[in-house]
């Protein structure tokens, strides 16, 4: 017998690690995306790249920089094209630097020579004054600051950088350099670079001087990091180079690139590759490759207006590749890396031209999906069948074992392959299943308890959870029709104390009075619906039953009413303004459970009951109370006393409902205070019965007691009445047009 029950129970954890299995299968087999699977396989990631960066200098780049220092002394961004030629010139003619690229885009003509201005007054005003065109034309080269930059563009291995657009209908404008092959070589080993619509690419003038441009387009992961960069992307049915691998084959002095099929670049599993002289540079299917980022600091930065000026020694820059792009603030391009959380954007081309050079460019194996859900469908399967008759000593011998085999051969893999393997998934296959099988009888056991407080945690007070929790089987989040009660609560004026506030203290104070009011709930035992902006939404009578649940709620809205003689205060000390609130109680039929899409579920209350709470809290400010219920709820609450306030009918609805305002426990309240409500109920009855002059008597004998905004509406409105007769089948009803 005791066999047989534990053969069923390894077989339910056989049949729920199976299902584990599938799970991850579904994502290695590329069904799917699963977050939690990618954002592992990218903390690994991660965390190799740091453990195992190369921390030397690269010395055979240097980055010209157009920092604060050259802002301050050239002047502010963009310059003049007569200042980049001179950087340009300097770098070929008296540096002598082995290639050139520009992290920036040149695709207006220049005007700040003034050159525009003077053809347009030769062609206009001036036309036939031959001083002016004999000194424009003695001028024209001088002042044609696109001309110098072109000249020096001609003087050695220049690559320009452009922009190519994606979405669809992107314009196109400027000239794109030579087409780096043809997309055919790509597409015949399997690789399908991302396809541009359109582009932003320099002046023609400029692009003709050299053969080279590189697009300095970004990819960033799911979660944002800059992991890999495109190296080819398709315009047009050609291929084009990014900006790091034409600036490395000018670096070189490189011819266009063989494509090398997947398994023939010095191992089985790689991937495709580009063969530049030899080197050979591994491409994933979309032309993607991995960065190889080096320690922070590993490119040595010379400002460029220290090499306009010539005051660079030539040893810095003789031979190197030179990247021109910017840390200055307001023109500086930081991203989210793997090394850093703010890395500069000319430093990633940096880093893909190094890694380039040294074929350190990490790759991923070909057919790695493949191989990946092959590895994790057997592991898995013997793992869920083996883990259900082991030991928790021998099943956690077993699982340590396999967890530190897969991590060796992934440090294998990255040190002495250059091969980055996506291992989570079998990493989770390892670790899930035998936390499965370790948890299996306690989550049995426990499964109920634990259902009750994640499923209702968020919405009642803890001790609720606990109370629930010694009889779980009674709850669910399931729908269903109960008689309930529902409160909205609002506060005044909200809109113009926004616009006094900046956003975080908006917030700040936000959350001080909702935790206040939150905490008024909770011990008034209700469960917390949502949070409307600065509204909250809270019932009474679910998924615990309460028999007193109108009661209950009415108490709390009060509790909420004096909750705010000792909020105030403390908002005041902070410099915030103090709070005024609108409170609506009411009491009906309502469904109750988990409602919402596929996307976003909530433990909700829905019915006409609730919208007219809702309409309640809207109405406290056209009388001037704290509190509104309505007729269920005042019946429903015996020992309370409350005063009338009207009968209206609510927008949307015909049917009119009696409002009243709670005074708390009859009992506990002072006479004066019962008699008030009762004088007030008798001049509403007067109203009602269009005894005009007794109402506006016993409203004004109330008014000089308590100079209270709900006996001016009614003053206001039976003076309304006397010149204005109501009609003769007036029944007394208030109609409400808006919400």
């Amino acid at each position: 017998m005791a066999w047989s029950q534990r053969t069923r129970r390894s077989l339910g954890q056989f049949a729920a690690g199976v299902a584990f299995l599938l799970v991850l299968l579904g994502q290695t087999a590329g069904l799917y995306e699963l977050y939690f699977v990618e954002k592992l396989d990218a903390a690994l990631y991660d965390a190799k790249l740091r453990i195992f960066q190369d921390r030397r200098v690269d010395e055979r780049i240097v980055i010209a920089d157009i920092d604060e220092k050259s802002l301050k002394e050239i002047g502010r961004w963009p310059w003049p094209r007569e200042r980049m030629a001179q950087l340009t010139s300097n770098l070929f003619q008296q540096y002598g630097v082995a290639a050139v690229g520009f992290d920036i885009l040149f695709a207006e003509p220049d005007q700040s020579s003034g050159l525009p201005v003077l053809e347009r007054l030769a062609r206009g005003p001036l036309a036939g004054d031959a001083g002016f065109n004999a000194n424009l034309a003695r001028l024209r080269d001088r002042l044609d600051y696109d001309g110098h930059l072109a000249k020096a563009l001609a003087q050695g291995p220049a690559v320009l950088g452009f922009y190519f657009g994606v979405q669809a209908g992107h314009s196109s404008q400027g000239e794109l350099p030579q087409a780096l092959l043809d997309c055919g070589l790509l597409e015949q080993q399997g690789i399908r670079p991302e396809r541009a619509e359109g582009y932003n690419a320099n002046l023609a003038r400029l692009q003709g001087q050299t053969p080279f441009a590189g697009f300095f387009n970004a990819h960033p992961d799911f979660d944002g990091v800059m992991r890999r960069m495109p190296m080819v992307m398709a315009h047009a049915g050609k291929c084009y180079a990014s900006l790091s691998l034409n600036l490395a084959r000018a670096g070189m002095g490189s011819d266009t690139p063989r494509v090398i099929p997947p398994g023939r670049s010095g191992h089985g599993l790689a991937p495709a590759a580009l063969d530049l002289d030899g080197l050979k540079l591994p491409l994933d299917k979309q032309a993607l490759a991995l960065v190889p980022y080096r320690i922070m600091g590993a490119f040595s930065y010379i400002s460029a207006a220290d090499i306009i000026a010539g005051r660079t020694p030539a040893s810095q820059l003789e031979g190197r590749i030179v990247l021109v792009g910017s840390t200055a603030p307001g023109i500086l391009d930081l991203r989210v890396t793997p090394a850093e959380k703010a890395f500069p954007g000319v430093e990633i081309h940096a880093n893909l031209i190094s890694g380039i050079l040294d074929e350190t460019v990490k790759w991923e194996p070909a057919n790695q999906q493949r191989i990946l859900t092959l590895g994790v469908l057997f592991l898995g399967l013997a793992l869920a069948a083996v883990l259900p008759w082991l030991s928790p000593v021998w099943a956690a011998s077993l699982a340590g074992s396999l967890l530190l085999l897969l991590l060796g051969l992934d440090v294998y893999a990255w040190t002495g392959m250059q091969m980055s393997l996506n291992l989570a998934a079998p990493l989770l296959v390892v670790a899930g299943l035998f936390v499965l099988n370790m948890s299996w009888g306690f989550f049995t056991e426990a499964r109920s308890k634990a259902q009750i407080t994640r499923l209702f945690g968020q919405y009642v007070p803890p001790e609720l959870v606990d109370e629930m929790a010694r009889d779980p089987a009674r709850y669910s989040l399931r729908g269903e029709s109960r008689v309930m009660s529902v409160l909205f609560s609002d506060i005044v004026g909200f809109t113009s104390i926004s616009e006094k506030l900046e956003a975080a203290e908006l917030a700040a104070m936000l959350n001080v009075y909702l935790s206040a009011m939150t905490r008024v709930v909770q011990e008034g035992r209700g469960t917390i619906d949502k949070y409307i902006g600065d509204a909250v939404m809270a019932f009474w009578g679910a998924p615990m039953s309460d028999e007193h649940h109108a009661r209950d709620a009415v108490l709390a809205a009060l509790a909420m009413q004096a909750a705010l003689s000792e909020l105030n205060p403390r908002l005041e000390e902070r410099g915030w303004p103090a709070v005024r609130i609108g409170v609506g109680v009411n009491t009906g039929r309502m469904s109750v459970g988990n409602m919402g899409s596929e996307f976003r579920m909530a433990y909700t209350v829905m019915a006409d009951a609730v919208n007219l709470a809702s309409r309640l809290e809207a109405l406290t400010r056209q009388y001037g109370v704290g509190v509104l219920v309505g007729e269920a709820t005042r019946e429903a609450c015996p020992d309370l006393a409350f005063q009338i306030v009207d009968r209206v009918r609510v927008k949307g609805k015909d049917v009119p409902v009696a409002i009243h305002e709670p005074l708390g426990v009859a009992a506990e309240l002072s006479s004066e205070r019962l008699a008030e409500a009762s004088a007030f109920e008798a001049a509403f009855a007067d109203y009602q019965a269009q005894r005009w002059d007794e109402a506006e008597v016993r409203l004004m004998e109330l008014r000089k007691g308590n100079a209270r905004r709900l006996y001016d509406v009614y003053l206001d409105r039976v003076t309304h009445f006397r010149f204005n007769p109501p009609h003769a089948d007036w029944d007394g009803v208030f109609t409400f047009t808006s919400k």
